[in-house]
């Protein structure tokens, strides 16, 4: 190899050697120096040629340019390069206080600041250890808490400040909803800005601009102690646009200057933008047209996501180079401008971590796809909402780049769609368990805002750690919009939106005594409710246990049994109510004893029954769903899961169209209601046609007693989705109603009895309704609406009792189901002896003819079920959809703690139970073994109640442990 290169080149051998010559020190010397100019110049002169690369063109004339636009351009590269930072605390008063606002002294309060106490090690800390209420004063000064100690002196404070007195009632920071369309559109739904439907990705639109607070739900919302929100487009588009995050203090009578869009934001510096984005059904359902454009599938979808972030990094890297060009050569050398586009703006924002991101996905494709997405485009994704199936996938979340997202969740709202059929009640605490953060959404006007608190409550009742239900709707979400040293917390320097409560935030009822937005309190003379619990909830870390259901034959015992309902019960042959240590012995699955229960005890040992302990345990009958779509709809937005909707002409039987063993069912039935009265409908309770009453708990129609009354009554709807069904007006639907009741009156043919097409015609269902036989329900939220019913119910009778057909009686036996105005006829309606199903027990003007409805404290004295009650109505709760039906029992313990001692523990449940059967004028069903009966460990009425036990259908005992 040597010899091949002897022409004189240098073996590798030989460049690599020491020398064995050493030259003289002035000539090393001279080498070095003239080395070193050589290196100097080729650098400049690389620098120069890059920069000159970079700037195509820059040293041509710059005559034709503004300098002044170019300084100006150069000038953004500086914002283009800044990274937000969090907000800072030191500060002397918050930039959204109004001058002259006096400061606020709340006394004797007892306070969750929203964080452990010091020294708490963060693994203590995440285990709930280190979190309590503490009893304290709480000073507020120029929109910030400015102290936070026991027994503040009012020598201490400024002259001029307002004094509270909170009794010892608790007390948190405002509630912060991160995902919220308030004031996107109108009371009623009469106009619409939530989702730009012009082309799939616009990030370029901005929420802000729709946002109209003059809409009535700014001051509702507030009411549930919601301070902040983030107003997010919708879900429309894969990009839908710009998020703000907003405070809901308007006008004058709220502290405020003036009503407008930008005296909303919550950080007037607005150190963090936030962008809205989402995945699957809905774009593609917005969008998708085979053959005309997409995205079409999640596969369109995923190429929509990146050709946009593509054309976002090109955009960046441009503004990029112009900057590094115009700080090499000098901003007037350069011959072009700095590249603005307002289309791609703000994804190149995102691209650049100027924004926070978040993105409604709910499935595991989407979820995963999106990840795939942050670390091909290098940005950060804060949080996935609505993502029922975040629980299943929690390393997948890990995986994302930045950092882990948090899930933004409902409580139980799902089966909605295919999307929402894959989810769990207990995501939030499987996801918290796994160090993934769950907060608490409304979807706004998805679920009324007004009550987001609530969803937190139903978390930590199904096993989310109190402290983490309560910051899912206070800190954490402050933390993920980048303002967590401003609110979230009460703490030195935040921003004093404060909410004293008239019970725990996280118990059923729970509602706000005052609220606080920066300093400034939101409500004059505030109605509060008279309640007698305030004592702060004790955290039961049993909720964390999983609990599954089996079938038992045989013995079961229950012990710690506190509260039976008081009725009695003929079939039950041992009812000693006076026994120190009350227990429960059930045989086959039917309850055989209740009381000490000597001699059953020791025969259910010798037969080594199982014994089950209850803390506070309780026997109640079963809850009762009335006029929902359960049974008949299980996923909401799939039609091929319905019966479908009722004919346009004639009438049809729920009991021909129910749908058994779906998810909906089950879960009703494992939260207690295991009976149901179902009506042909697409609209909930706005049901046309024979409603059936079946158990939820059945396999199928033909199973013994899975349908225990094929015709329970007769519906009509006279709200205005009658308009929706085709009815001209609501007059004409009522017309309608009107001539058929008079048609059956008048006609003097007898019910068949022999089964033929008639017996099922809706003709002699309207002639069973007018002997009295079948009861005539109808969905009914306005006042008028009501008014006219009554005065129909009047013309009728009146008309019965004319017809020279004695065996009529002149009694028809009307019942209202919706009744979001009811109130203001309800002596009216108790005149009339009209029974009352209130549905929903909460309403909130989502409809026109619910805009007179009543918010409930603090904003108005008293609830539409509280008046129909001192009115003397008999009334009754329902639910709009059918996922709804596992909360009856929360909802009707909302209307109990909330009833000011007119209802007692078993009235509360009589309105998802008994008080039904009586409104229809029928009787309870019985099972085979005589009464059915749900044991329950904790109130069925209070968050945190869970059932333990179903009987009396199947001779076994469905016993969950």
């Amino acid at each position: 190899m040597d010899k091949r290169l002897s022409n004189g080149l240098p073996t590798y051998r030989d460049a690599t050697a020491p020398s064995t010559a050493p030259q003289p020190t002035w000539i090393n010397r001279k080498r070095r120096r003239r080395g070193f100019r050589i290196l100097t110049t080729a650098c400049l002169a690389f620098l120069a040629f890059s920069a000159y690369q970079i700037a195509t063109n820059t040293l041509k004339p710059t005559s034709i340019l503004s300098i002044d636009r170019l300084q100006q351009d150069h000038a953004i590269c500086v914002a283009l390069r800044k990274r937000p930072t969090e907000p800072s605390t030191a500060r002397d008063h918050n930039k959204r206080w109004v001058t002259g606002t006096k400061p606020w002294l709340i006394r004797n309060a007892t306070i969750w600041t929203g964080e452990p106490a010091a020294g708490t090690s963060a693994e203590d800390a995440r285990a709930g250890k280190g979190w309590s209420w503490v009893s304290s004063d709480v000073l507020v000064d120029k929109g910030l808490i400015a102290q936070i100690r026991p027994s503040i002196p009012l020598a201490s404070v400024p002259s001029d400040t307002n004094v509270f007195e909170a009794h010892g009632r608790l007390l948190t920071a405002g509630i912060v909803d991160m995902h919220s369309h308030a004031g996107l559109s109108s009371e009623g739904g009469l106009q619409d800005d939530t989702n730009e439907m012009s082309t799939d990705i616009t990030p370029y639109v901005r929420s802000i601009d729709g946002v109209d607070p003059l809409q009535p739900e700014m001051e509702y919302i507030k009411s549930g102690g919601v301070t902040t929100s983030l107003f997010l487009p919708g879900s429309g588009n894969n990009v839908g646009g710009e998020a703000y995050v907003l405070k809901f203090a308007v006008g004058n009578k709220n502290g405020r200057e003036e009503i407008s869009q930008q005296d909303l934001y919550a950080d007037p510096d607005r150190n963090w933008r936030y962008m809205k984005m989402a995945c699957g059904e809905n774009p593609k359902r917005t969008y998708g047209k085979v053959g005309e454009h997409g995205p079409v599938s999640r596969l369109g979808e995923a190429w929509e996501f990146r050709h946009a972030l593509e054309q976002a990094q090109k955009y960046v890297s441009e503004q990029d180079d112009w900057c590094i060009a115009a700080d090499a050569v000098g901003v007037e050398n350069m011959a072009t401008y700095l590249k603005q586009d307002l289309q791609w703006e703000s994804l190149g924002a995102v691209l650049r971590g100027q924004v926070r991101v978040n993105t409604h996905c709910y499935t595991i494709p989407d979820l995963e796809a999106f990840v795939r997405h942050t670390n091909e485009f290098k940005f950060r994704v804060y949080a996935f909402h609505h993502a029922h199936q975040t629980f299943l996938v929690p390393e997948v979340l890990k995986r994302a780049w930045g950092g882990t997202p948090a899930a933004a969740l409902f409580a139980d709202n799902m089966y909605y769609k295919v999307e929402a059929y894959t989810a769990s009640e207990r995501a939030g605490a499987h996801l918290y368990a796994h160090n993934i953060t769950p907060t608490y959404v409304s979807d706004n006007p998805v679920l009324n805002s007004q009550h987001v608190v609530f969803e937190a409550a139903k978390a930590y009742g199904n096993g989310l750690p109190y402290h983490a239900a309560l910051a899912g709707v206070t800190s954490a979400p402050a933390e993920l919009l980048g303002l967590g040293g401003r609110i979230g917390k009460i703490k030195l320097g935040f921003d004093a939106d404060i909410v004293l409560w008239d019970s725990d935030p996280l118990a059923a009822g729970a509602a706000p005594v005052q609220v606080w937005i920066d300093g400034a309190p939101q409500f004059e003379n505030p109605y509060e409710l008279r309640k007698p619990e305030r004592e702060p909830i004790t955290p039961d870390t049993a909720l964390a246990n999983e609990l599954k259901m089996s079938s038992v034959r045989g013995s079961v015992v229950f012990t710690g049994i506190s509260y039976a309902y008081p009725k009695t019960y003929k079939d039950t042959p041992s009812m000693d109510r006076h026994a120190d240590s009350t227990s429960a012995v059930f045989e086959n699955g039917k309850l055989i004893c209740l009381g000490a229960c000597v001699a059953e005890m020791e025969a259910a040992r010798s037969a080594k029954a199982p014994v089950i302990h209850l803390e506070n345990g309780h026997l109640t009958p079963p809850l009762t769903a009335f006029s929902t779509t359960l049974g008949l709809a299980e996923i909401d937005s799939e039609s091929d899961t319905h019966d479908g909707p009722p004919p346009s002409d004639g009438v049809t039987r729920a009991t021909d169209g129910l749908l058994f063993g779906g998810k909906q069912l089950a879960h009703a039935y494992a939260h207690g209601v295991t009976r149901a009265i179902s009506a042909p409908n697409e609209y909930g309770f706005e049901a046309k046609g024979i409603s059936a009453g079946f158990r939820t708990g059945a396999k199928h129609s033909l199973e013994e007693n899975a349908v225990w009354a094929d015709e329970v009554g007769l519906h009509y709807v006279l709200t205005l989705a009658a308009k929706k069904e085709g009815t001209a007006s609501i007059s004409a639907a009522i017309a309608a109603v009107r001539g058929k009741l008079l048609d059956a009156v008048n006609d003097n043919d007898t019910v068949p009895d022999v089964p033929n097409k008639d017996i099922y015609a809706e003709k002699t269902y309207l002639k069973r309704v007018v002997n009295g036989t079948l009861p005539l329900i109808l969905a009914a939220h306005s006042a008028d609406t009501i008014a006219s019913i009554i005065r129909l119910k009047s013309t009728i009778e009146s008309a019965i009792s004319k017809a020279k057909t004695s065996s009529i009686k002149p009694i028809l036996n009307v019942v209202i189901i919706g009744a979001a105005e009811a109130h203001l006829v309800a002596t009216e309606l108790a005149t009339a002896k009209i029974p009352v199903i209130v549905a929903p027990l909460q309403p909130h003007q989502g409809s026109w003819d619910q805009k007179r409805c009543l918010m409930g404290a603090p904003l108005t004295n008293g609830t539409t079920l509280n008046l129909l009650l001192d009115a003397g109505v008999l009334v009754g709760i329902s639910v709009e959809e059918t996922w709804e039906t596992r909360d009856l029992g929360l909802l009707a313990g909302i209307a109990y703690a909330n009833s000011e001692g007119r209802l007692k523990l078993d009235q509360g449940l009589d309105l998802v139970g008994r008080n039904v059967y009586k409104a229809l004028g029928i009787d309870e069903p019985k099972a085979p073994g005589g009464e059915e009966w749900v044991v329950w460990e904790g109130s069925p009425l209070k968050i945190g109640g869970r059932v333990r036990a179903v009987s009396g259908l199947s001779g076994e005992l469905d016993v969950w442990q």
